[in-house]
This record gives C-alpha cells, sequence and structure tokens, in this order.
C-alpha cells in the first residue's frame, strides 16, 4: 500500500517529482496536486489520473505525505491556511521551499508535526537534481523512506545531520547550475571571440561539460587525477590552467560559496520574521 503523496503547488518542480514518482511505479491514484491555477490543473489533469482539487485543506487531509510547493513568499501564508486542519494522523510535511527553516515551519503550522525541509535544484527536472534533506525528530524510519524514494526519483538525496547545512547546500547545488552556465558561456564567448562559429562553440562546449561530468563522476577517479592526466607538460592544457591559477580560481570559488551561503542565511532570517 502506497502512502498517498499530495502536493500544494502545481508548479516545475512539482510536476517534476510527479513525473519521477510515476516513473517509479507508483500510482497516479497514491498522487495528488491542491493548484489554484486553473490551466496548470487542466495541464497535470491531462498527463495522469492525479487528484487534483483547488482546495488547499482537502488535499491536506487527504495525504500521508504532504509536499509544500509553494514560493517561499507565499509559504507563510499557505500554512496559516491549514494551520489546525492537518487532522489526528499528522501527516509529513515536507518543504522545498528555500530560506524557511523547520522552526518557522513548526511555528506556523501548529503543533509537532514531522517535518522534512528539502533543497532540491533545477536539474531535478530533468532526472539530475542533487537534493539535501533535514529531518526533525517527530519523522519516522518509514518517513523518511519516504522521503528518500520522493527525491530520489529526480536525481541524489543525502541526509543531513545539522540543519545549518542547508545554506551551504542551497551556495553548492542550488545555486551550482548557474555557476556552471555561467563558466560555460565565458568558455563559448572566449571561442566566438577569438573566430568560432557561435553554433560550434555552443555546442562543443556543451558536449565537452557533459563529457567532463560523466567522466567525473563514473570514471572512479578524483577530479583531481583527472585534471592531471589531461594535463601535458608544457601542453595547451596546462598553458591554460595557469591562466586560472594565476588569477585565483579557486579563491574566487570560495568566496561565491560564502556569499550565497551568507545570502541563504539572511533570506532565511527575513522569511522566519515575516510571520
Amino acid at each position: 500500500m502506497h502512502p498517498f503523496i499530495g502536493f500544494i503547488g502545481g508548479g516545475n518542480m512539482a510536476t517534476s517529482l510527479i513525473s519521477g514518482l510515476l516513473r517509479q511505479g507508483i500510482p497516479a491514484s497514491a498522487l495528488g496536486v491542491a493548484e489554484p491555477d486553473a490551466e496548470k490543473r487542466t495541464a497535470l489533469a491531462n498527463t495522469s489520473e492525479l487528484f487534483m482539487t483547488a482546495d488547499n485543506l482537502q488535499i491536506a487531509e487527504k495525504s500521508d505525505v504532504l509536499v509544500l510547493a509553494v514560493k517561499p513568499q507565499i509559504l507563510g501564508e499557505v500554512c496559516q491556511l491549514l494551520r489546525g486542519g492537518l487532522g489526528s494522523h499528522k501527516p509529513l510535511i515536507i518543504s522545498i521551499a528555500a530560506g524557511v527553516d523547520t522552526g518557522t515551519l513548526a511555528r506556523w503550522l501548529g503543533g509537532s508535526l514531522p517535518l522534512v525541509r528539502a533543497m532540491p535544484n533545477t536539474p531535478a527536472m530533468l532526472g539530475y537534481g542533487a537534493t539535501g534533506l533535514f529531518a526533525t525528530p517527530a519523522v519516522s524510519a518509514l518517513q523518511r523512506q519516504w522521503a528518500t524514494q520522493l527525491f530520489e526519483g529526480v536525481g541524489i538525496a543525502r541526509w543531513l545531520d545539522d540543519e545549518a547545512d542547508i545554506d551551504l547546500v542551497t551556495a553548492l547545488s542550488g545555486s551550482g547550475p548557474a555557476y556552471f552556465f555561467l563558466f560555460m558561456q565565458a568558455l563559448a564567448d572566449g571561442a566566438r571571440e577569438l573566430g568560432m562559429d557561435p553554433d560550434l562553440a555552443r555546442e562543443l562546449t556543451l558536449q565537452t561539460a557533459l563529457g567532463a561530468a560523466q567522466m567525473a563522476k563514473h570514471s572512479g577517479l578524483g577530479v583531481d587525477e583527472l585534471r592531471r592526466r589531461v594535463t601535458s607538460p608544457g601542453g595547451t592544457t596546462e598553458q591554460g590552467l595557469k591562466i586560472l591559477e594565476r588569477e585565483g580560481l579557486h579563491r574566487i570559488v570560495r568566496e561565491t560559496l560564502e556569499a550565497a551561503q551568507a545570502q541563504a542565511l539572511i533570506l532565511s532570517k527575513a522569511l522566519g520574521a515575516s510571520m
């Protein structure tokens, strides 16, 4: 018997998670979405036989697992409307809203509910996501399994012992795709400025990034060893790497992570104080 998994919010991430569950063989009859936008409800209803409603309380009362898939700015309002209406069964609450900690969620929802805070990233939309998870003590071993299954359907999922680490996960894997996009843009732009056809520069850049990621993931070697193997003494790679090292690439990346982590903490405090 599968738990009933309900989603409040039917946006891109919720749609991706639902697709991942369906790929794992979870029946559509065990899934439901509360979404106020009629067009989104229609689009979701056309993809499978999901339970659809515009009523958040209706989906909450039906769910064993309730995924809060709304923007952080409106999550407080959503939680206030759910407060007291979750029933005696106390469903597992999973929030994917960035910057809202479990203490704030508990205050907004009221009661001693089992809470999981999740930080997925946008590659989850293609099944290549990386998600950090944190659970409060009220979450049972079975509920942890449910949460793991939910996010492993769209990539990898890793549990954190300390909720504070969510801010670093946000800086690394949450914001990380943008860092790689910027570096890919710089590579393609540089090649174009040196005379390469723009379409060819883009194609070669994307395939090189994909190939490098696959090598790093599947070769069984560390990235430092992979870099060493492609760097011949006196060769082209060595000369290019010297420029990156001279300009302090490692320092720049460290400062990037620190800035993103600090901003995640600032946003978390602001959202926690907003209601």
